[in-house]
């Protein structure tokens, strides 16, 4: 009798390979993302920190509706209390209204001036790193140029020579804002341009690159199709650096008097406020203090979190 022929060797009655459920299901680039950002525990922390400091000066003043500007002076200078849960300042006005308020224009500024840097830094990057000879090179002496100003007096310079002319076309508020923005936002893109050109000189000579380029894909094709999408994890963690250090700098310039008016109370001016109470009233400056440190720690560590997420050579 002859022996039978095991199924596993006549190559066409098997059992098939088993196919793990993780190799089977595919998982898309975000959702990948969201699960190496989720292993970042600070980042996850800070995530909701930010989120949670986001939707309190959103829908902080619907749920206090307490004007940022009511003088009492019989409550000045008071503690935290039931009636006012963060105290009140030197005129009696409460504190958590003034700090929900101002608490939307820190973030406004640190978004708006975000946006002009990424804008502006990604601009002059695609453009140097896709160009050669002059105008790479004269792109990126006029960012070495810009990266080598000092940038605090000239901050301080560009808003007592603009900062009257505003006013009156706009408006003190908006004039104020427009201004701030865009000298913060004017003077954070550098960084972003070198780090786009690094990104731009490295992935058009990648093999995907030349392929487009061989099929007869423009310049424009080859940068939005296929360069930028690669190039925009390292500029969204630069982005979130950028937040924080507008919201800084929006601080400083409002402790320094030349920010926005006192009676547009945001975090920086009520520091401000604050500075001559440090001994009678120490919660007046520990309040908006903390904010600013929460606030700024907290995208910081979002950035760490991005950076770790978006980079596929990290083993997360």
């Amino acid at each position: 009798m002859a022996g039978s022929i095991p199924a596993s060797h006549t190559g066409r009655v098997g059992v098939s390979p088993t196919v793990s459920p993780a190799a089977a299901r595919r998982v898309s680039p975000g959702a990948e993302a969201w699960r190496r950002f989720k292993r970042h525990r600070l980042a996850l922390a800070g995530a909701v920190i930010l989120g949670v400091i986001a939707l309190a000066v959103l829908l902080g003043p619907l749920v206090w509706p307490v004007p940022i500007n009511e003088i009492d002076f019989s409550a000045k200078l008071q503690g935290p209390s039931w009636k006012h849960p963060l105290g009140t300042d030197d005129l009696g006005q409460d504190l958590l209204a003034r700090m929900l308020y101002g608490g939307r224009i820190s973030l406004a500024v640190g978004l708006a001036a975000m946006f002009i840097a990424i804008v502006a830094g990604t601009l002059v990057g695609a453009i140097a790193g896709m160009s050669r000879g002059s105008v790479d090179a004269a792109l990126m002496w006029l960012t070495d140029l810009f990266l080598s100003l000092p940038q605090l007096p000239l901050l301080l310079l560009m808003i007592y020579l603009f900062r009257e002319a505003l006013k009156s076309l706009v408006g003190v508020e908006t004039g104020m804002f427009i201004l701030i923005v865009a000298v913060i936002g004017g003077f954070r893109w550098m960084q972003v341009a070198r780090l786009v050109r690094g990104q731009f000189l490295w992935l058009r000579e990648k093999e995907f690159v030349e392929a487009a380029r061989a099929l007869g894909a423009s310049p424009a094709r080859q940068v939005f199709r296929h360069i930028l999408p690669n190039a925009l994890g390292p500029v969204i963690v630069a982005g979130t650096i950028d937040v924080a250090a507008a919201i800084i700098a929006e601080s400083t310039l409002s402790f320094l008097g030349l920010g926005f008016p006192p009676d547009v109370p945001t975090w920086g001016r009520i520091l401000y406020d604050a500075k001559d109470h440090l001994d009678i009233a120490a919660h007046w400056a520990l309040i908006p203090g903390a904010a600013i440190f929460l606030t700024v720690l907290s995208i910081n560590y979002i950035g760490d979190g991005l950076r770790d997420a978006l980079d596929p050579r990290r083993v997360i």
